[in-house]
């Protein structure tokens, strides 16, 4: 069962610079795990903060698509949308952007588990 105070509706962002840590060498541009990283990041800040002690979220299923390209030197930022909970299963609506262009977009979903003996 999802910790109390863990709703659909509830939101977060996380963001990154595309540097040479995080591009696709063969293209020099934002890499597709890169954003699904910064996704999952943003998706897991959601709830970071309301689970009860002795919890975390692990992720259990990516659905993305990577729709445009991103030059080193880009800010990206991903949004996460907490959009159904179902028992201790989180799914969220997810996108990334470089400015004003959505380069990203999909769900992602995250477990709540119990974590030590």
């Amino acid at each position: 069962m999802a910790s109390p105070g863990i709703n659909p509706g509830m939101k977060a962002e996380t963001q990154t610079l595309v540097c040479e840590h995080n591009v696709a060498g063969h293209v020099n541009k934002f890499s597709t795990p890169a954003m699904i990283q910064l996704m999952e990041q943003a998706s897991s800040a959601v709830v970071n903060d309301v689970l009860q002690e002795g919890e975390v979220s692990v992720g259990i299923e990516v659905n993305i698509r990577h729709l445009a390209a991103a030059d080193i030197g880009a800010t990206i930022i991903a949004h996460a949308e907490l959009i159904e909970v179902d028992r201790n299963r989180l799914t969220f609506q997810v996108e990334a952007f470089n400015g004003d262009k959505k380069i990203g977009d999909g769900t992602h979903k995250r477990a709540i588990i119990k974590t030590g003996g």
